[in-house]
C-alpha cells in the first residue's frame, strides 16, 4: 500500500507531511550554551530511543499498517527497539509543546524529532538541539546529497540531517489550462483571475514570489519581502488570488476549483497518479529547495542510538525504499541506482521522476532560502499575515 492510496482513504483533506504551518511565533529569549546541551547517554545499557514524525511519512507493510518495514529492519540489525509518534502535525503546534522543557532545560522525553527547515533554524538559534557525531554516521557523510549539505541556518549539518526533501513550485491543470506555465509570472495572466491560490504561510511561500523577481534567496533582504507583498496586495485587491490555503490546495485542485497554485513537489506526485493532467513546474526563474530535517533534542537520553537510525536511513537501499513510499525529494541520490534497479515497473520508474531525483537542469534553479531572522519575524509577519487574511 502506498502512501497515495492513504491519503485516499482517509480524505484529500488530511493532514500531510510537509511544511504546512501558520507563519511563525516569536522566539523566546532561551539560548542553551553548547556545554549544557548533553545528558548522560544511555544508549550502551539502554538500546532503545523515542522518534516523533509527521503523519504518513514512512514506508508501512502493505498487509499490517502499524509496520514499518525500513524501521523494523533497524531494530533486527541492531537490535534497538523504535517507539515511533506520529505526533508533529504543524511546526509551530509542536515547537509549542516541546518549547517549555527546552527553555527550562528539561528532557522532552524525545531523542529524534523531524522539523521544516524553517523550524529547525529556530531550534539551531536557540541551542536546543545536539550536535551530531558524524564518526557515528560514515552513510551521512558519504551519501547526503551535496545540495542539501550546508544549509545557512546550519552550515556543514552539524545539528540537522535530511529526513526527506522537497520543491516548492508551480502546479496547474494542463488541460483545463490549455498551455503550459513556465514562470511564476504566469500565474498573473488575466484568465487566470480568480483561478490561483498561494500558500498562506509566510516561510512557506516568500521564496518562490521573490525568485520570481529575480532575487537570490539565499540571501534576500527586507525590501525583496515587501515588494513581494506590494504586489500581492494588488493582486489580492483586484481578486485575481481566489485564496491562500494550507496543503488544502491539494484537493481546489484536484477537483478543478482551481487551475494553478503554488504547490509542493511530493503532493503532486500523489495527484499525477490519478490526474495525469496535472502538471508541477520548477520555474524558470527558479524554485526554492527545503528539507524536513532529523534533529537530536538537548537533553536526549539515547543520542548514539538516535545517530545511528539517522545513519541507517542514508543506507542507499533504504532510502530507496522509503522514497518509494512517500514520494519526496530524496536525500541520497545513490538510491535512485537501487531503484532502477528493480524487477517492479512502478518503482523502477520512480528512478526516472526528477521530482524525486531532480536532474542536472531542474538543480540549477533550486535555491534554499535563507530563514527569517527572529529580529524580522514579528514585522514580516504582521504584515504577511494582515494580507493573508490569518
Amino acid at each position: 500500500m502506498s502512501r497515495r492510496t492513504l491519503l485516499r482513504a482517509i480524505g484529500a483533506g488530511a493532514a500531510l507531511a510537509g511544511p504546512a504551518a501558520l507563519a511563525g511565533c516569536g522566539v523566546p529569549a532561551a539560548y542553551v550554551e553548547p556545554g549544557d546541551r548533553a545528558a548522560r547517554d544511555d544508549s550502551g545499557h539502554d538500546r532503545s530511543l523515542d522518534f516523533a514524525n509527521w503523519p504518513l511519512y514512512i514506508d508501512t507493510d502493505d498487509e499490517n499498517t502499524s509496520e514499518r518495514p525500513t524501521l523494523d529492519a533497524f531494530t533486527e540489525r541492531t537490535g534497538i527497539s523504535v517507539t515511533y509518534t506520529e505526533e508533529i502535525n504543524d511546526n509551530d503546534e509542536f515547537f509549542g509543546k516541546i518549547s517549555p522543557a527546552l527553555m527550562n532545560h528539561q528532557e522532552t522525553g524525545r531523542d529524534l524529532i523531524v522539523v521544516s527547515d524553517w523550524m529547525a533554524a529556530r531550534f539551531v538559534r536557540l541551542g536546543w538541539v545536539q550536535e551530531m557525531d558524524r564518526t557515528k554516521q560514515p552513510n551521512v557523510t558519504r551519501y547526503l546529497d551535496p545540495q542539501l549539505r550546508s544549509p545557512a541556518f546550519d552550515e556543514g549539518r552539524l545539528h540537522s540531517v535530511p529526513w526527506q526533501s522537497g520543491i516548492t513550485g508551480i502546479a496547474y491543470n494542463r488541460r483545463k489550462l490549455g498551455r503550459e506555465l513556465r514562470r511564476t509570472s504566469d500565474l498573473w495572466a488575466d484568465d487566470l483571475r480568480g483561478r490561483v491560490t498561494l500558500l498562506s504561510g509566510l516561510d512557506e511561500s516568500f521564496a518562490l514570489l521573490m525568485q520570481a523577481d529575480g532575487v537570490d534567496i539565499t540571501r534576500w533582504t527586507a525590501d525583496d519581502f515587501h515588494a513581494v507583498c506590494d504586489r500581492l496586495e494588488k493582486l489580492v485587491r483586484r481578486r485575481h488570488i481566489r485564496r491562500f490555503t494550507g496543503n488544502d490546495y491539494i484537493k481546489d485542485l484536484d477537483t478543478g476549483d482551481v487551475v494553478a497554485c503554488q504547490a509542493y513537489s511530493g503532493d503532486v506526485i500523489q495527484l499525477q497518479a490519478d490526474n495525469p493532467d496535472i502538471e508541477f513546474v520548477v520555474p524558470e526563474e527558479g524554485g526554492e529547495l527545503w528539507a524536513e530535517s532529523l534533529m537530536i533534542p538537548n537533553l536526549a537520553r539515547h543520542k548514539r542510538n538516535a545517530e545511528a537510525l539517522v545513519d541507517h536511513y542514508y543506507r542507499p537501499e533504504v532510502a530507496a525504499e522509503l522514497a518509494s513510499w512517500v514520494n519526496y525529494v530524496c536525500p541520497v541520490p545513490a538510491a535512485r541506482d537501487v531503484l532502477a534497479s528493480s524487477k517492479d515497473e512502478e518503482t523502477a520508474a520512480l528512478a526516472e521522476d526528477p521530482l524525486i531525483f531532480p536532474d542536472d537542469v531542474m538543480r540549477r534553479r533550486l535555491a534554499i532560502a535563507r530563514d527569517i531572522a527572529s529580529q524580522e519575524r514579528a514585522d514580516f509577519a504582521r504584515r504577511w499575515n494582515s494580507l493573508v487574511g490569518l
